[in-house]
């Protein structure tokens, strides 16, 4: 019963993440990108959380963090890109 809900879950996620990749690819503005790009960044947390529990093991933890952290600094730089032009102040 518990792996069909974490089974279902992952088709969703997994669909969540093909409607943020046509965002990202159609997105009409830059915003709309990072916004969708850090949408992705989530929903990959999430799967792999899912997958944590479907295979009752907590070995993908660091992971987890590792994609949290790249994803935070990926949006923090595009978005002071968007707003000054410059990533890192001189």
């Amino acid at each position: 019963m518990i792996n069909g809900i974490l089974i279902a879950s992952l088709i969703i996620l997994s669909l969540a993440i093909l409607a943020c990749l046509y965002r990202l690819i159609k997105g009409p503005s830059m915003n709309d990108r990072i916004m969708s790009l850090d949408t992705i960044g989530i929903l990959l947390l999430s799967i792999i959380a899912v997958l944590c529990m479907l295979f009752k093991t907590s070995v993908y933890v660091d992971i987890i963090l590792l994609i949290g952290i790249l994803t935070f600094i990926g949006t923090t730089a595009l978005a002071r890109y968007i707003e000054r032009g410059d990533v890192i102040d001189r």
